[in-house]
Protein backbone atom coordinates (compact mmCIF):
# COMPACT_ATOMS: atom_id res chain seq x y z
CA UNK A 1 0.00 0.00 0.00
CA UNK A 2 0.96 3.63 -0.52
CA UNK A 3 0.21 5.36 2.78
CA UNK A 4 0.41 9.05 3.75
CA UNK A 5 0.29 10.15 7.39
CA UNK A 6 -0.68 13.75 8.22
CA UNK A 7 0.32 14.63 11.78
CA UNK A 8 -0.33 17.39 14.31
CA UNK A 9 3.25 17.28 15.52
CA UNK A 10 6.46 15.54 14.50
CA UNK A 11 6.61 11.88 15.59
CA UNK A 12 10.19 10.86 16.34
CA UNK A 13 12.15 8.35 18.39
CA UNK A 14 12.60 10.59 21.44
CA UNK A 15 9.03 11.82 21.72
CA UNK A 16 6.64 10.87 24.54
CA UNK A 17 2.86 10.83 24.67
CA UNK A 18 0.56 10.37 21.69
CA UNK A 19 3.11 11.05 18.91
CA UNK A 20 5.02 7.89 19.89
CA UNK A 21 2.06 5.93 18.48
CA UNK A 22 2.51 7.58 15.10
CA UNK A 23 6.28 7.09 15.11
CA UNK A 24 5.88 3.36 15.64
CA UNK A 25 3.08 3.07 13.09
CA UNK A 26 5.32 4.70 10.49
CA UNK A 27 8.37 2.68 11.51
CA UNK A 28 6.70 -0.73 11.41
CA UNK A 29 4.41 -0.18 8.40
CA UNK A 30 7.42 0.98 6.35
CA UNK A 31 8.78 -2.60 6.46
CA UNK A 32 6.02 -3.76 4.09
CA UNK A 33 4.57 -0.59 2.53
CA UNK A 34 5.61 2.77 1.11
CA UNK A 35 4.92 5.27 3.87
CA UNK A 36 5.09 9.06 3.59
CA UNK A 37 4.73 11.67 6.31
CA UNK A 38 3.53 15.27 6.44
CA UNK A 39 3.80 16.88 9.87
CA UNK A 40 3.86 20.15 11.71
CA UNK A 41 7.29 20.50 13.33
CA UNK A 42 7.80 22.46 16.57
CA UNK A 43 10.68 24.97 16.44
CA UNK A 44 12.91 22.92 18.76
CA UNK A 45 12.40 19.59 16.96
CA UNK A 46 13.69 20.18 13.43
CA UNK A 47 16.87 18.32 14.39
CA UNK A 48 14.75 15.21 15.05
CA UNK A 49 13.28 14.89 11.56
CA UNK A 50 15.91 12.38 10.38
CA UNK A 51 14.84 9.84 13.01
CA UNK A 52 11.47 9.40 11.27
CA UNK A 53 12.11 10.57 7.69
CA UNK A 54 14.47 7.58 7.18
CA UNK A 55 11.39 5.34 7.17
CA UNK A 56 9.56 7.48 4.62
CA UNK A 57 9.26 7.38 0.85
CA UNK A 58 8.44 11.10 1.04
CA UNK A 59 8.67 13.50 3.99
CA UNK A 60 7.62 17.09 4.45
CA UNK A 61 7.77 19.21 7.60
CA UNK A 62 5.72 22.38 8.00
CA UNK A 63 6.32 25.08 10.66
CA UNK A 64 3.79 25.14 13.48
CA UNK A 65 0.91 27.53 12.66
CA UNK A 66 0.56 30.88 14.40
CA UNK A 67 -2.87 32.19 15.35
CA UNK A 68 -2.42 34.88 17.97
CA UNK A 69 -4.18 37.97 16.60
CA UNK A 70 -6.82 38.93 19.23
CA UNK A 71 -9.14 40.81 16.85
CA UNK A 72 -9.02 38.00 14.28
CA UNK A 73 -9.75 35.46 16.99
CA UNK A 74 -12.73 37.44 18.24
CA UNK A 75 -14.14 37.76 14.71
CA UNK A 76 -13.63 34.05 13.98
CA UNK A 77 -15.16 33.06 17.31
CA UNK A 78 -18.34 34.94 16.46
CA UNK A 79 -18.66 34.24 12.74
CA UNK A 80 -16.41 31.43 11.47
CA UNK A 81 -18.03 28.04 10.75
CA UNK A 82 -14.73 26.46 11.84
CA UNK A 83 -14.40 26.34 15.66
CA UNK A 84 -11.56 28.20 17.34
CA UNK A 85 -10.15 24.88 18.54
CA UNK A 86 -9.46 23.94 14.92
CA UNK A 87 -8.47 27.39 13.71
CA UNK A 88 -5.60 27.26 16.21
CA UNK A 89 -4.08 24.63 13.94
CA UNK A 90 -5.12 26.05 10.55
CA UNK A 91 -2.31 26.51 8.02
CA UNK A 92 -2.44 27.45 4.35
CA UNK A 93 1.08 26.03 4.05
CA UNK A 94 -0.13 22.65 5.30
CA UNK A 95 -2.86 22.56 2.65
CA UNK A 96 -0.28 23.44 -0.01
CA UNK A 97 2.18 20.80 1.17
CA UNK A 98 -0.54 18.15 1.15
CA UNK A 99 -1.53 19.12 -2.40
CA UNK A 100 2.09 18.86 -3.57
CA UNK A 101 2.57 15.44 -1.99
CA UNK A 102 -0.56 13.89 -3.53
CA UNK A 103 0.41 15.32 -6.92
CA UNK A 104 3.89 13.81 -6.58
CA UNK A 105 2.83 10.37 -5.31
CA UNK A 106 -0.14 8.05 -5.88
CA UNK A 107 -1.51 7.24 -2.42
CA UNK A 108 -4.04 4.55 -1.60
CA UNK A 109 -4.92 6.05 1.77
CA UNK A 110 -4.20 9.19 3.79
CA UNK A 111 -4.43 9.08 7.59
CA UNK A 112 -4.82 12.13 9.80
CA UNK A 113 -3.28 11.50 13.22
CA UNK A 114 -5.17 13.61 15.79
CA UNK A 115 -8.50 15.23 15.02
CA UNK A 116 -6.82 18.63 14.82
CA UNK A 117 -5.34 17.78 11.40
CA UNK A 118 -8.38 15.84 10.19
CA UNK A 119 -9.59 19.21 8.92
CA UNK A 120 -7.04 18.89 6.10
CA UNK A 121 -8.84 15.74 4.89
CA UNK A 122 -12.36 17.08 5.38
CA UNK A 123 -14.04 17.99 2.05
CA UNK A 124 -10.59 18.35 0.46
CA UNK A 125 -10.89 18.07 -3.36
CA UNK A 126 -7.13 17.41 -3.65
CA UNK A 127 -7.76 13.96 -2.14
CA UNK A 128 -10.29 12.79 -4.73
CA UNK A 129 -9.93 9.05 -5.26
CA UNK A 130 -7.82 8.56 -2.10
CA UNK A 131 -9.30 6.80 0.92
CA UNK A 132 -9.37 9.02 4.01
CA UNK A 133 -8.92 7.68 7.54
CA UNK A 134 -9.21 9.93 10.60
CA UNK A 135 -7.34 8.69 13.68
CA UNK A 136 -8.99 10.13 16.80
CA UNK A 137 -6.55 10.05 19.69
CA UNK A 138 -8.96 12.25 21.62
CA UNK A 139 -12.38 13.59 20.64
CA UNK A 140 -12.03 17.30 21.33
CA UNK A 141 -15.73 17.89 21.91
CA UNK A 142 -15.95 15.13 24.51
CA UNK A 143 -12.66 16.17 26.13
CA UNK A 144 -13.70 19.84 26.40
CA UNK A 145 -17.11 18.87 27.74
CA UNK A 146 -15.50 16.68 30.38
CA UNK A 147 -13.05 19.44 31.31
CA UNK A 148 -15.92 21.91 31.79
CA UNK A 149 -17.82 19.39 33.95
CA UNK A 150 -14.78 18.62 36.14
CA UNK A 151 -13.00 22.00 36.31
CA UNK A 152 -16.11 24.19 36.45
CA UNK A 153 -15.65 27.93 36.79
CA UNK A 154 -11.87 27.82 36.94
CA UNK A 155 -9.80 29.48 34.21
CA UNK A 156 -9.31 26.09 32.53
CA UNK A 157 -12.96 25.13 32.88
CA UNK A 158 -14.17 28.39 31.37
CA UNK A 159 -11.66 28.03 28.53
CA UNK A 160 -13.11 24.58 27.82
CA UNK A 161 -16.63 26.04 27.83
CA UNK A 162 -15.65 28.73 25.31
CA UNK A 163 -14.01 26.13 23.08
CA UNK A 164 -17.21 24.10 22.97
CA UNK A 165 -18.85 26.67 20.69
CA UNK A 166 -19.58 24.98 17.36
CA UNK A 167 -17.23 22.11 18.20
CA UNK A 168 -19.65 19.18 18.32
CA UNK A 169 -21.23 19.71 14.90
CA UNK A 170 -17.99 20.49 13.07
CA UNK A 171 -16.02 17.65 14.61
CA UNK A 172 -18.65 14.96 14.06
CA UNK A 173 -19.49 16.14 10.53
CA UNK A 174 -15.78 15.81 9.84
CA UNK A 175 -15.66 12.24 11.17
CA UNK A 176 -18.74 11.30 9.12
CA UNK A 177 -16.94 12.47 5.96
CA UNK A 178 -14.14 9.91 6.47
CA UNK A 179 -13.97 6.43 4.97
CA UNK A 180 -13.02 5.13 8.41
CA UNK A 181 -12.48 6.53 11.91
CA UNK A 182 -9.85 5.02 14.21
CA UNK A 183 -10.00 5.15 18.00
CA UNK A 184 -7.66 3.77 20.65
CA UNK A 185 -10.19 2.15 22.99
CA UNK A 186 -13.57 0.40 22.91
CA UNK A 187 -14.86 3.08 25.28
CA UNK A 188 -13.84 5.74 22.78
CA UNK A 189 -15.79 3.96 20.07
CA UNK A 190 -18.91 3.77 22.24
CA UNK A 191 -18.70 7.48 23.09
CA UNK A 192 -18.50 8.50 19.43
CA UNK A 193 -21.29 6.16 18.34
CA UNK A 194 -23.54 7.51 21.09
CA UNK A 195 -23.43 10.85 19.27
CA UNK A 196 -23.17 9.67 15.64
CA UNK A 197 -24.33 6.04 15.23
CA UNK A 198 -23.57 6.15 11.49
CA UNK A 199 -19.79 6.44 11.94
CA UNK A 200 -17.62 3.59 10.64
CA UNK A 201 -15.17 3.06 13.51
CA UNK A 202 -12.32 0.60 14.15
CA UNK A 203 -10.41 0.20 17.42
CA UNK A 204 -6.63 0.12 16.98
CA UNK A 205 -4.92 0.18 20.40
CA UNK A 206 -1.85 1.92 21.73
CA UNK A 207 1.35 -0.08 22.13
CA UNK A 208 4.65 -0.19 23.95
CA UNK A 209 8.20 -1.33 23.19
CA UNK A 210 8.35 -4.17 25.70
CA UNK A 211 12.06 -4.74 25.07
CA UNK A 212 13.02 -1.09 25.62
CA UNK A 213 10.74 -0.58 28.62
CA UNK A 214 12.06 -3.46 30.67
CA UNK A 215 13.60 -3.28 34.13
CA UNK A 216 17.35 -3.85 33.92
CA UNK A 217 17.35 -5.98 37.08
CA UNK A 218 17.05 -5.52 40.81
CA UNK A 219 17.13 -1.85 41.72
CA UNK A 220 16.93 0.13 44.94
CA UNK A 221 13.46 1.61 45.09
CA UNK A 222 12.84 4.87 46.90
CA UNK A 223 9.74 5.61 48.93
CA UNK A 224 8.52 7.47 45.88
CA UNK A 225 5.70 7.63 43.38
CA UNK A 226 5.92 9.01 39.86
CA UNK A 227 3.77 10.41 37.08
CA UNK A 228 4.82 10.94 33.47
CA UNK A 229 3.39 13.41 30.99
CA UNK A 230 3.62 16.19 28.47
CA UNK A 231 2.41 19.04 30.66
CA UNK A 232 1.14 21.61 28.16
CA UNK A 233 -1.52 18.93 27.54
CA UNK A 234 -4.02 19.98 30.20
CA UNK A 235 -5.18 16.50 31.34
CA UNK A 236 -1.60 15.81 32.50
CA UNK A 237 -1.22 19.17 34.21
CA UNK A 238 -4.62 18.76 35.89
CA UNK A 239 -3.71 15.26 37.06
CA UNK A 240 -0.64 16.54 38.93
CA UNK A 241 -2.52 19.45 40.51
CA UNK A 242 -5.42 17.21 41.55
CA UNK A 243 -3.07 14.57 43.00
CA UNK A 244 -1.05 17.15 44.90
CA UNK A 245 -4.11 18.88 46.33
CA UNK A 246 -6.45 15.99 47.13
CA UNK A 247 -4.34 12.83 47.45
CA UNK A 248 -0.72 13.67 48.26
CA UNK A 249 -1.44 15.22 51.73
CA UNK A 250 -3.19 11.96 52.75
CA UNK A 251 -0.18 9.94 51.58
CA UNK A 252 2.26 12.22 53.40
CA UNK A 253 0.34 11.81 56.66
CA UNK A 254 1.15 8.10 56.58
CA UNK A 255 4.52 8.14 54.78
CA UNK A 256 6.14 11.53 55.60
CA UNK A 257 9.39 10.73 53.75
CA UNK A 258 7.62 9.95 50.44
CA UNK A 259 8.64 11.75 47.24
CA UNK A 260 6.56 12.52 44.14
CA UNK A 261 8.46 12.57 40.84
CA UNK A 262 6.71 14.63 38.16
CA UNK A 263 8.55 13.53 35.03
CA UNK A 264 8.15 14.88 31.52
CA UNK A 265 8.20 17.68 29.02
CA UNK A 266 7.56 21.38 29.60
CA UNK A 267 6.12 21.61 33.12
CA UNK A 268 3.81 24.62 33.29
CA UNK A 269 4.56 27.62 35.54
CA UNK A 270 2.08 26.50 38.21
CA UNK A 271 3.76 23.08 38.39
CA UNK A 272 7.19 24.67 38.68
CA UNK A 273 5.86 26.86 41.49
CA UNK A 274 4.54 23.76 43.28
CA UNK A 275 7.98 22.19 43.02
CA UNK A 276 9.59 25.26 44.57
CA UNK A 277 7.05 25.36 47.41
CA UNK A 278 7.01 21.64 48.25
CA UNK A 279 10.36 19.82 48.61
CA UNK A 280 8.60 16.44 48.39
CA UNK A 281 7.84 17.18 44.71
CA UNK A 282 10.60 16.65 42.16
CA UNK A 283 9.77 18.37 38.86
CA UNK A 284 12.27 16.95 36.37
CA UNK A 285 11.32 18.64 33.10
CA UNK A 286 12.38 16.89 29.90
CA UNK A 287 14.69 13.93 30.53
CA UNK A 288 16.82 11.96 28.07
CA UNK A 289 15.47 8.64 29.31
CA UNK A 290 12.44 8.06 31.53
CA UNK A 291 13.41 4.51 32.49
CA UNK A 292 15.68 5.48 35.44
CA UNK A 293 12.66 7.16 37.06
CA UNK A 294 10.54 4.06 36.54
CA UNK A 295 13.31 2.09 38.25
CA UNK A 296 13.66 4.60 41.07
CA UNK A 297 9.97 4.92 41.98
CA UNK A 298 8.04 2.29 43.89
CA UNK A 299 4.57 3.14 42.53
CA UNK A 300 3.25 4.69 39.32
CA UNK A 301 0.22 6.95 39.83
CA UNK A 302 -2.17 7.94 37.05
CA UNK A 303 -4.74 10.31 38.60
CA UNK A 304 -6.20 11.68 35.36
CA UNK A 305 -9.71 13.17 35.53
CA UNK A 306 -10.18 14.71 32.08
CA UNK A 307 -9.28 13.97 28.48
CA UNK A 308 -9.76 10.70 26.66
CA UNK A 309 -8.05 8.00 24.66
CA UNK A 310 -5.31 5.62 25.72
CA UNK A 311 -2.53 6.71 28.06
CA UNK A 312 0.77 5.41 26.71
CA UNK A 313 2.39 6.25 30.03
CA UNK A 314 0.30 3.49 31.60
CA UNK A 315 1.68 0.90 29.19
CA UNK A 316 5.24 2.04 29.80
CA UNK A 317 4.76 1.67 33.56
CA UNK A 318 3.20 -1.77 33.01
CA UNK A 319 6.06 -2.85 30.77
CA UNK A 320 8.58 -1.68 33.39
CA UNK A 321 6.83 -3.86 35.98
CA UNK A 322 5.65 -1.05 38.26
CA UNK A 323 2.57 -1.41 40.42
CA UNK A 324 -0.02 1.14 39.30
CA UNK A 325 -2.75 3.13 41.01
CA UNK A 326 -5.01 4.84 38.50
CA UNK A 327 -8.42 6.35 38.06
CA UNK A 328 -10.85 4.33 35.97
CA UNK A 329 -10.55 6.99 33.25
CA UNK A 330 -6.77 6.58 33.31
CA UNK A 331 -7.11 2.84 32.76
CA UNK A 332 -9.33 3.24 29.69
CA UNK A 333 -8.31 0.74 27.03
CA UNK A 334 -6.78 -1.76 29.47
CA UNK A 335 -9.02 -4.59 30.62
CA UNK A 336 -7.49 -4.62 34.06
CA UNK A 337 -8.91 -6.26 37.16
CA UNK A 338 -8.49 -3.94 40.13
CA UNK A 339 -6.39 -5.58 42.82
CA UNK A 340 -4.94 -8.13 40.41
CA UNK A 341 -3.41 -6.17 37.53
CA UNK A 342 -3.42 -2.67 39.03
CA UNK A 343 -5.53 -0.71 41.49
CA UNK A 344 -8.39 1.47 40.24
CA UNK A 345 -9.55 4.24 42.57
CA UNK A 346 -11.63 7.31 41.74
CA UNK A 347 -12.14 8.54 45.30
CA UNK A 348 -9.15 10.54 46.63
CA UNK A 349 -9.09 8.71 49.96
CA UNK A 350 -9.22 5.31 48.30
CA UNK A 351 -6.48 6.38 45.89
CA UNK A 352 -4.27 7.59 48.76
CA UNK A 353 -4.88 4.41 50.78
CA UNK A 354 -3.81 2.27 47.81
CA UNK A 355 -0.62 4.28 47.35
CA UNK A 356 0.24 4.03 51.06
CA UNK A 357 -0.37 0.29 51.09
CA UNK A 358 1.96 -0.23 48.13
CA UNK A 359 4.68 1.95 49.63
CA UNK A 360 4.58 -0.33 52.67
CA UNK A 361 4.02 -3.72 51.03
CA UNK A 362 6.88 -4.96 48.84
CA UNK A 363 5.20 -8.30 48.15
CA UNK A 364 2.09 -6.59 46.80
CA UNK A 365 4.26 -4.33 44.63
CA UNK A 366 6.01 -7.38 43.17
CA UNK A 367 2.72 -9.16 42.49
CA UNK A 368 0.96 -6.22 40.81
CA UNK A 369 4.06 -5.18 38.89
CA UNK A 370 4.68 -8.69 37.60
CA UNK A 371 1.11 -9.09 36.39
CA UNK A 372 1.22 -5.64 34.71
CA UNK A 373 4.40 -6.62 32.86
CA UNK A 374 2.81 -9.87 31.67
CA UNK A 375 -0.24 -8.01 30.35
CA UNK A 376 1.93 -5.48 28.48
CA UNK A 377 3.93 -8.25 26.77
CA UNK A 378 0.90 -10.39 25.92
CA UNK A 379 -1.47 -7.70 24.65
CA UNK A 380 0.28 -4.44 23.83
CA UNK A 381 3.46 -4.91 21.81
CA UNK A 382 3.82 -2.39 18.97
CA UNK A 383 3.94 -5.13 16.37
CA UNK A 384 0.56 -6.47 17.44
CA UNK A 385 -1.11 -3.05 17.34
CA UNK A 386 0.35 -2.12 13.96
CA UNK A 387 -0.73 -5.49 12.57
CA UNK A 388 -4.30 -4.58 13.51
CA UNK A 389 -3.92 -1.18 11.84
CA UNK A 390 -2.55 -2.81 8.70
CA UNK A 391 -5.61 -5.05 8.52
CA UNK A 392 -7.97 -2.08 8.86
CA UNK A 393 -6.15 -0.15 6.12
CA UNK A 394 -6.30 -3.10 3.73
CA UNK A 395 -10.00 -3.40 4.40
CA UNK A 396 -10.56 0.30 3.68
CA UNK A 397 -8.42 0.33 0.53
CA UNK A 398 -9.77 -2.90 -0.92
CA UNK A 399 -13.36 -2.55 0.25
Amino acid sequence: MEILFVCKTLPHERVIGGPVIIYNRVRILSRRHNVSLLAFVPPDEWDQTDSVSRFCLDFRGVPMPSYDAPLRKAWDFLFSPVPIYFLNNYSVEMYGALREMVERNRYDVVISEYSMVAQYLYHNPDLAGIKRVMSVHECYYLARRKAWQVQGFSREGLSALVNLKGLKKFEFDMYADADRVLVLTPQGKEELLAIRPDLDISVVPHGVDVDHFCAAGESVREQAVMFLGNYPHDPNRDAVLYFHQKIWPLVKEEVPEALFYVVGKDPTPDLLELGRADPSLVITGTVEDVRPYFERAKVFVNPVRIGGGFRGKLLEAMSMGLPIVTTSLGAEGVRAESGRDMILADDPREFAAAVVRLLRDDAMCTSLGGRAREMAVEAFSWERGVEELEGVLREVVEG
